[in-house]
C-alpha cells in the first residue's frame, strides 16, 4: 500500500521528507502490543486523576500554572520530540548519512530565539495563548481572529499529518487495520484533553520523553559498545558498508542555498511559532521558571537529537546488510536492499538488532505514545484558539464565564477529535506532506511576526499586523501550492510555478516588510494609542509587574 508515513515537527514534526515511503504490515508483536495496553492503562490513570482536579479554566487550559520549570521541560520536549523526529531523521541518516543532521539543527536553533527573546515577555503578558500577548495593546476583535485563525489552521493541518501518521504507523507496527488506528488515536486523544485538559497533557508527554529518551539512549550505546566508544570507528565502518564517501558530506538533501536558508528559516520561526508549544509557558507559575523549562527542553531535545544521529548511523551497520531486515525481493539500490517497511523503519528494525522482540515492543510503543502526546498538545491547542480567543474574547467580547469558556473548549476539543479521524481517513492515500510544510510555514509567516514585533516594536499598529499577517499566511499557503510538493507531487503538473520546496525565505519576509510598511503608515487616532501604550507593555513584559502570578516588589 502506498501513502505517506507522517507524525509532527513538532513539528515540526514534520518535515515532509523525514517520514514518507511505503507502509507494509509488521508481523503481530505481543510484547508491542502488551506495553502499548500498560502504557494506554496507565495514562487513562492519570486523566482520571487530573479529571478530578481540573475544575477551572485556569486548570483546563494551563494546569493551575502548577508545573515546574524541570517538569514543563521535559513535557515541552514530549510535544515536540514527533515520530517524525524518532523515525524520520533516523531514517533521512539511514538514507541521506550526514544531510539528516540538517533537520535536527533547523530545529534545535529555533530554541534559542524562544529561549532569549519569547519566553519571559510571553509568560509575563499572556493568560492562556499567544493570542493574548499579540492582541496586549492592539484591537481586540482583529488581531485575536486573525491569530486563533492561525492557530486553528496551523493545528488542523499538523493534525491530519499526524492522523495519517499515526494510523501508518500502528498499522505498520501492530498489525492492526488503518481506520481502526485513526479511530483509536482520536478518542484516546478526545479523552486525554476533554476530561484531563492540560494537566493530563503534560504528564502524557513528561511520560513519554521519559520513555522516549531512554529507548534512544539505550539504542545509542548498544550501538556504541559494538564499536568501543569510537565515532570514528562507526562512521568508517558505515561509510565501508555503503561504500560510498559522500554518506559524510553535505549536499544529498538541500542541494541550493536559497531552499537550505529558506529551510532553515521555516523550521527556526516555524518552532517559535507553533501555537501548542507557546501555550506550555502558561503552565508555570512565572518567568523564572518559563526561561527554566526553555533551558531544560533544549537540553532534552539537543541530547535526543545527537541520539537519533548515532541510531541512524548505527541502522546503516547492524540493519544495512542483514538479511533479516531486507526485503530481497525488491531491487537491490545504493550497495544493497531496501529495508522490510521502508527507510522509516531503520530505528524500529535497530532496536530489535540490539535488544531482541522485547525491546522492540518497548521502542513500538513508544512511538505509539509519541503521536498520543502531541495530538493531545494539538488538540488542546486548537480548542483553546476556539473557546479563549474566539469565543470568550471576541464573541463575548472579554465577558464570558470561566466554566462556560471551559466547557465551549471541551466541545472544541470533541469536534476537534472527529474532524481529524474523519480527515484522518480520508487523506490515507493522498499525499499530505505539503501540510507539515504549510503548518510550519504558516507558524512562521503569520504567527511569529505578529507575536515577535508585538513585543519588541513600539510603532505596531493593528492596521500593520492584521494586513502584514494576513500578506505573510498567504503567501506562504500560494507559495506552498505552486512549489514542487504540491503542484508537482499532488496535482501532477510537469514543472512548478514556484521553484522552491520551502516558501519561508519569501512569505517571512513578506509578513515582516508587511507589518512594518502597514504599521509605519498607519495615522489613525487609534495607531498612536496603541505606540503610547508600548511603554506600559514592554515594563511588564521585562519586569513582570502586574503578571498573574508574579510577585511584585
Amino acid at each position: 500500500m502506498k501513502a505517506l508515513l507522517l507524525a509532527l515537527f513538532s513539528v515540526a514534526a514534520f518535515a515532509g521528507e523525514a517520514l514518507s515511503g511505503a507502509v507494509e504490515k509488521q508481523p503481530l508483536n505481543m510484547s508491542a502490543i502488551i506495553m502499548f495496553l500498560i502504557f494506554v492503562g496507565a495514562t487513562l490513570g492519570i486523566t482520571y486523576w487530573a479529571a478530578k482536579r481540573t475544575k477551572t479554566a485556569k486548570d483546563f487550559y494551563t494546569a493551575g500554572g502548577g508545573i515546574t520549570g524541570f517538569q514543563n521541560g521535559m513535557a515541552i520536549a514530549g510535544d515536540y520530540m514527533s515520530a517524525a523526529s524518532f523515525l524520520g531523521i533516523s531514517a533521512l541518516v539511514y538514507g541521506k548519512g550526514y544531510d539528516g543532521l540538517i533537520y535536527s539543527i533547523g530545529f534545535l536553533v529555533g530554541w534559542p530565539i524562544i529561549l532569549f527573546m519569547v519566553a519571559e515577555q510571553l509568560r509575563n503578558l499572556g493568560k492562556y495563548t499567544f493570542a493574548d500577548v499579540a492582541s496586549y495593546r492592539l484591537q481586540q476583535t482583529p488581531i485575536r481572529t486573525l491569530a486563533a485563525f492561525g492557530s486553528i489552521v496551523t493545528v488542523i493541518l499538523y493534525l491530519i499529518a499526524q492522523m495519517v501518521g499515526a494510523g501508518k504507523l500502528i498499522q505498520l507496527l501492530f498489525g492492526l487495520d488503518y481506520e481502526i488506528a485513526v479511530i483509536l488515536v482520536g478518542v484516546l486523544m478526545i479523552l486525554y484533553v476533554t476530561f484531563g485538559g492540560m494537566l493530563a497533557t503534560t504528564w502524557v508527554q513528561i511520560i513519554k520523553a521519559f520513555l522516549l529518551l531512554s529507548g534512544a539512549t539505550f539504542m545509542a550505546i548498544a550501538v556504541m559498545a559494538h564499536y568501543n566508544f569510537n565515532f570514528e570507528t562507526l562512521f568508517a565502518t558505515a561509510v565501508q558498508i555503503k561504500e560510498t564517501a559522500s554518506i559524510m558530506a553535505p549536499g544529498k538533501l538541500v542541494s541550493d542555498p536559497i531552499s537550505a536558508i529558506s529551510l532553515g528559516i521555516a523550521l527556526m520561526f516555524g518552532t517559535a511559532g507553533l501555537p501548542h508549544i507557546l501555550m506550555r509557558f502558561f503552565t508555570v507559575s512565572d518567568a523564572k521558571e518559563a526561561r527554566k523549562s526553555v533551558f531544560y527542553a533544549t537540553g532534552f531535545i539537543g541530547y535526543f537529537y545527537i541520539l537519533t544521529f548515532i541510531i541512524g548511523f548505527g541502522a546503516i551497520v547492524m540493519v544495512f546488510q542483514n538479511p533479516q531486515y531486507l526485503d530481497l525481493a525488491k531491487q537491490a539500490v545504493d550497495g544493497g536492499y531496501p529495508i522490510l517497511g521502508g527507510d522509516n523503519m531503520a530505528a524500529i528494525h535497530l532496536s530489535h538488532a540490539v535488544g531482541g522482540d522485547f525491546f522492540l515492543g518497548f521502542i513500538s510503543a513508544v512511538a505509539f505514545a509519541t503521536i498520543l502526546a502531541v495530538v493531545s498538545g494539538l488538540t488542546l491547542a486548537g480548542a483553546s484558539a476556539i473557546s479563549h480567543d474566539l469565543y470568550a474574547s471576541v464573541i463575548r467580547k472579554g465577558k464570558a464565564d470561566g466554566m462556560m469558556e471551559m466547557k465551549v473548549s471541551k466541545v472544541a476539543t470533541v469536534v476537534l477529535g472527529i474532524i481529524a479521524i474523519y480527515l484522518g481517513i480520508a487523506f490515507e492515500e493522498q499525499n499530505i506532506a505539503f501540510m507539515v510544510g504549510l503548518a510550519f510555514a504558516i507558524a512562521a509567516s503569520a504567527n511569529f511576526p505578529i507575536l515577535f514585533l508585538s513585543m519588541y516594536w513600539s510603532k505596531l499598529t493593528t492596521r500593520g499586523a492584521l494586513l502584514g499577517g494576513s500578506l505573510g499566511l498567504l503567501t506562504a499557503a500560494v507559495l506552498v501550492v505552486l512549489g514542487p510538493t504540491v503542484w508537482v507531487d499532488v496535482l501532477k503538473n510537469a514543472e512548478a510555478i514556484f521553484p522552491y520546496k520551502y516558501p519561508a525565505l519569501f512569505s517571512v519576509s513578506a509578513a515582516f516588510i508587511g507589518i512594518w510598511f502597514f504599521s509605519i503608515t498607519d495615522k489613525s487616532e487609534n495607531s498612536k494609542k496603541e505606540i503610547e501604550a508600548f511603554e506600559a507593555q514592554n515594563i511588564r513584559s521585562q519586569t513582570g509587574i502586574g503578571a498573574e502570578g508574579a510577585v511584585e516588589h
